[in-house]
């Protein structure tokens, strides 16, 4: 498939070297999804984890359910599915 750009004298092709350039751009695009991805998780769970930081406060007792809770959240990354496929904890 041929790829065009836009240039002050209309559209014209990209040369054989461009379009390298171009695959080259998109394959390591790509590779990066997974880490992307993963960069995306990491912060929602930071969100869901600073949500219940009060929590651990040394002036309240932490419920047994709000320690496991936590301890999914932060073994969200060790999950099968990480970084596709989530279960987050409830």
């Amino acid at each position: 498939m041929t790829n065009y750009k836009a240039t002050p004298n209309g559209t014209v092709a990209l040369t054989p070297e461009e379009e390298t350039q171009l695959a080259s751009d998109r394959a390591e695009y790509a590779a990066g999804a997974d880490d992307r991805a993963a960069a995306e998780v990491r912060t929602e769970r930071d969100a869901k984890l600073s949500a219940t930081d009060w929590t651990a406060s040394t002036d309240v007792t932490m419920t047994a359910e709000m320690t496991t809770y936590r301890q999914a959240l932060r073994d969200v990354p060790a999950q099968a599915g990480f970084p596709n496929t989530i279960d987050w904890p409830e």
